[in-house]
C-alpha cells in the first residue's frame, strides 16, 4: 500500500514562498535565508514550488532550480515534498524525474488545470502513469478552487493501491470530502490538511498534519497546535486555533502575497509577488494593513519606542509595534493626513479623509469652526466611547455627504461615530496615538446612503479609522510607496480608465 516506501508525510510543513528580487527574477541568497529560518523555527517538512511558491507564474527551468536550491539548502534535515505540477501528464513525468535526481524525498502534483480531465479515468491514469514513471513518493493535491475540480474520493481510493502515491493534501476546505478520504484511505496513506482555516477539525478528524501557506509566517504556533492535538489537550488547541483564525482566514483571501507581505514586516525580505498578483488588486491596501495588526496582536512584530514630538519641549515617548515604515521620531504636527478604504463592493463601504492637528494650528482651528458652525445636513460631532466620555486626543467626525432623515443620521451618529472613537482610543493603546490635549482629529466619514447593516458599518469604519491613523502618523504612502504601487493605485469613487 501507500505507506510501502516508509515516506511519512506528518508535522508542519510551509507551502514555501519564493523569494523574488525587485525585477522578478529568484532571489536565491534570500531563499535559502527562508529556508535557514523556518528549519531554525522547527518545521517538520517544505514544500518548494507549490501554490503559495507560485509555481505557475515560473518557467520550467526555473522551477526546477528552486527545488535544487531546496534540496541543498536543506541538506537532508528535514522532508523536501517538491511540487511538480503542472497541465500535461509528460511535463509532470519529467519535472518529477527531475526532482527525484536532485535529491527530493517527494514529489506533490496537482491534478490538471485548466485543459483537464472530464472525468474520472483522466485523473486515475495521469497520476497512475506518473507513478509507473518514477521511484519517488507521489501526493496527490486537491486544489478545486483553482484546478476547476476535486480529486474524487472513490479515484483517491483506488489510487491508494499505487505503491508509491503515499499522500494526499487536501486544500479544498470541504471538511465533507476530507471525511470520506480519510474513512476510505486513512488507514493505507497519509491525509495533511492545506486549507488554513479548518486544521483543528482536520486533526481532530486523522489528518496527519498540514501543509500551509500561513506556516511561512507562524510556524511555531502550528506546532504547538499539532503537539496539543497529538498529545490529547484539544482545549489547548482549540483556544490557541482561535486566537489564529482571523490571521489564517486572511492568509487563505490573500496566499502567496499575503504571506510575503507578513514575512517582509517580520524582517525576513522576499520581495513581492509576481505579475498580475500586486497590491491593491489580489491583495488590498486594507487586508495588508490588517495582517500588520494581526502580527502585532500575535507579538510578532518588535515593541520599539516612538517619540511623539507634539510640543517639541516636551516630546512623549511611547511603545509601538514597529516595521520599517514606522518612523523612530514622529514630528510636524501642523498637519497630518491619512486616508482609508474598507469594503468598497458593499453598501456598508467605509472611507475615511482624516486631518490630524494641533489644537493651536489649521485643524484645531477648523475642529474649533466645525463645532461653533455647524453645516446643515453634515454636522460635525464628538467621537465618544459612552455617554459623557469623549476620546483623547479629541476626534469629531464629519460626514462627507448630505445626512437626509433619521435612517441615515443613525447611522452616521450611531455605529460610524462609536467606531471611530473606538479606533481613535485602540491607536491610543496601540501606541501609534498620542494621548494628548494638544492635539485633535477630524475624521471625514463616507456611509453610503442605502447601508443597512449596522455591525458591518461599525466594523468597517472603526477599521478604516485605525488604518487612516496610522498612515496619518507615518506618513504613508511614502513617495517610494506611491511610485512602487502606482499601477494598481485609484482613486476609491473613480471609474478606472
Amino acid at each position: 500500500m501507500g505507506r510501502v516506501k516508509g515516506f511519512r508525510l506528518e508535522g508542519v510543513l510551509p507551502a514555501v514562498v519564493t523569494p523574488f528580487d525587485k525585477d522578478e527574477n529568484l532571489d536565491e541568497a534570500s531563499f535559502r535565508n527562508l529556508i535557514e529560518w523556518l528549519i531554525e523555527k522547527g518545521i517538520t517538512g517544505i514544500v518548494p514550488c507549490g501554490t503559495t511558491g507560485e509555481f505557475s507564474l515560473m518557467t520550467p527551468d526555473e522551477r526546477r532550480r528552486v527545488i535544487e536550491v531546496c534540496v541543498d539548502q536543506v541538506n537532508g534535515r528535514i522532508p523536501v515534498i517538491a511540487g511538480t505540477g503542472d497541465t500535461a501528464t509528460k511535463l509532470v513525468i519529467e519535472a518529477t524525474r527531475h526532482a527525484e535526481d536532485v535529491g527530493a524525498d517527494a514529489a506533490i502534483i496537482v491534478n490538471p488545470y485548466y485543459m483537464r480531465p472530464r472525468g474520472w479515468k483522466g485523473i486515475y491514469d495521469h497520476y497512475l502513469k506518473i507513478a509507473e514513471a518514477v521511484n519517488l513518493p507521489i501526493v496527490l493535491y486537491n486544489i478545486p478552487q483553482l484546478t476547476g475540480q476535486y480529486i474524487p474520493w472513490q479515484v483517491v481510493e483506488d489510487l491508494a493501491e499505487v505503491d508509491n502515491i503515499v499522500g494526499l493534501k487536501d486544500s479544498s476546505g470541504d471538511l465533507k470530502y476530507l471525511m470520506s478520504v480519510l474513512e476510505k484511505v486513512g488507514d493505507k496513506m497519509d491525509v495533511v490538511v492545506g486549507w488554513d482555516e479548518v486544521v483543528l477539525p482536520a486533526l481532530a478528524a486523522g489528518a496527519t498534519g498540514m501543509i500551509l501557506a500561513s506556516a511561512n509566517v507562524i510556524a511555531p504556533i502550528w506546532l504547538e497546535i499539532y503537539r496539543h492535538m497529538k498529545e490529547g489537550r484539544i482545549e489547548e488547541a482549540r483556544s490557541l486555533h482561535r486566537r489564529i483564525q482571523k490571521f489564517t482566514r486572511h492568509i487563505t483571501a490573500s496566499g502567496a502575497l499575503g504571506c510575503k507581505v507578513c514575512l517582509n514586516y517580520m524582517g525576513i525580505k522576499v520581495g513581492s509577488t509576481r505579475s498580475p498578483i500586486i497590491i491593491g488588486d489580489t491583495l488590498s491596501y486594507e487586508l495588508r494593513e490588517e495582517l500588520r495588526i494581526e502580527l502585532e496582536r500575535l507579538g510578532l512584530l518588535e515593541r520599539r519606542p516612538i517619540v511623539f514630538k507634539v510640543v517639541p519641549e516636551k516630546p512623549l515617548v511611547e511603545r509601538f509595534t514597529s516595521v520599517d515604515v514606522t518612523p523612530e521620531v514622529i514630528e510636524q504636527f501642523q498637519l497630518r493626513t491619512g486616508e482609508a478604504l474598507v469594503e468598497p463592493d458593499s453598501n456598508e463601504v467605509a472611507h475615511i479623509d482624516l486631518l490630524i492637528g494641533r489644537i493651536d494650528g489649521p485643524v484645531g482651528q477648523a475642529y474649533a469652526n466645525a463645532l461653533a458652525n455647524p453645516t446643515k445636513e453634515r454636522e460635525a460631532v464628538q467621537a465618544i466611547l459612552e455617554p459623557g466620555m469623549a476620546v483623547k486626543p479629541p476626534t469629531i467626525i464629519v460626514p462627507t455627504v448630505p445626512v437626509r432623515g433619521l435612517r441615515e443620521a443613525s447611522m452616521i451618529y450611531g455605529p460610524a461615530q462609536a467606531a471611530v472613537a473606538r479606533a481613535v482610543a485602540d491607536s491610543v493603546k496601540d501606541g501609534i496615538l498620542p494621548a494628548t490635549d494638544e492635539l485633535v482629529l477630524i475624521a471625514k466619514v463616507f456611509i453610503h446612503p442605502t447601508a443597512t447593516d449596522r455591525h458591518r458599518v461599525y466594523i468597517n469604519n472603526y477599521k478604516a479609522m485605525r488604518h487612516a491613523i496610522r498612515k496619518a502618523m507615518e506618513g504613508r504612502p511614502t513617495a517610494e510607496e506611491a511610485m512602487e504601487h502606482a499601477r494598481s493605485a485609484r482613486h476609491p469613487f473613480r471609474e478606472s480608465i
